[in-house]
Order: structure tokens, then C-alpha cells, then sequence
């Protein structure tokens, strides 16, 4: 039936989007940390990459997770020389994480989840009307 079938894709896009949202709920959480040591790194971005995925019971096409990558960007510098983590020159490495940027990539996941979470509202509601008429 092709309602089942909207439902399946939409359970798909959810768990994608719930991907997402654990990884910037990670990237948030670790903004404003630091390596232990002036010469080890601190926490790097992660990133989502998702991919189509052709789900052969329902012949057709689902987002999936293809990965979770790591951000390449530069790390912030700041200069704080009494930190424990400090180089010889005062300067503390920072996570390349924008706050702003992870805020903005949550409401965008937010609304994806909650869009495909309304397909399947609306799918199960024509499900539910449809056995109404059909009892009658």
C-alpha cells in the first residue's frame, strides 16, 4: 500500500535527521573544550553526510546516514597564557565549532524531523478513514 510505503521513507528521513541531531548536540557540547595538553588537539566537528539508499522491499529510494566525518576546518586560537593547555608562544587551540552554524543546522534538522514525522501523522489518519469507510 502506498501510504505504508510514505510511512517507511518518512521513518527513514526521521532516523537521518535524529543522526544529525545527536552529532550537533555532540559538536555543542564540546565547543568551548580544550586539549588536556599544550600539544595534543581539542575536539574536532563532526559532520553528516547522507546518501539516497534504494530500499528494495519497497522499490524505492530512502535517505540514509553515509557517514560521520570529521570538519577539516582550522581550530580557533585564542591567547591565554596561564591556560594548562597553552603553546610556548600563550596561545590556546580551540574546537573548530560555530555555535551559530550548529544552532542554525538544529532548527534545519528540527524541521526535517518534524515534517517527516507529519507525513506519517497525516499517512496513519488516511489509514485509519480508510478502514472507517470500509467498515461501513
Amino acid at each position: 500500500m502506498d501510504l505504508d510505503n510514505a510511512m517507511k521513507i518518512s521513518a527513514a528521513g526521521m532516523r537521518a535527521q535524529g543522526t544529525r541531531l545527536r552529532v550537533i548536540a555532540e559538536n555543542l557540547a564540546n565547543a568551548n573544550s580544550t586539549a588536556a595538553t599544550p600539544d595534543s588537539l581539542p575536539y574536532r566537528r563532526k559532520t553528516v553526510s547522507f546518501a539516497n539508499e534504494l530500499d528494495r522491499s519497497l522499490g524505492l529510494d530512502t535517505v540514509r546516514v553515509k557517514r560521520v566525518g570529521l570538519d577539516n576546518g582550522d581550530f580557533q586560537r585564542r591567547f591565554e597564557p596561564g591556560h594548562p593547555a597553552a603553546d610556548p608562544q600563550g596561545y590556546v587551540l580551540y574546537p573548530n565549532v560555530n555555535s551559530l552554524i550548529e544552532t542554525m543546522d538544529m532548527r534545519e534538522a528540527q524541521r526535517s524531523y518534524e515534517s517527516n514525522a507529519s507525513v506519517i501523522e497525516a499517512s496513519k489518519m488516511m489509514l485509519m478513514r480508510t478502514l472507517d469507510i470500509l467498515r461501513q
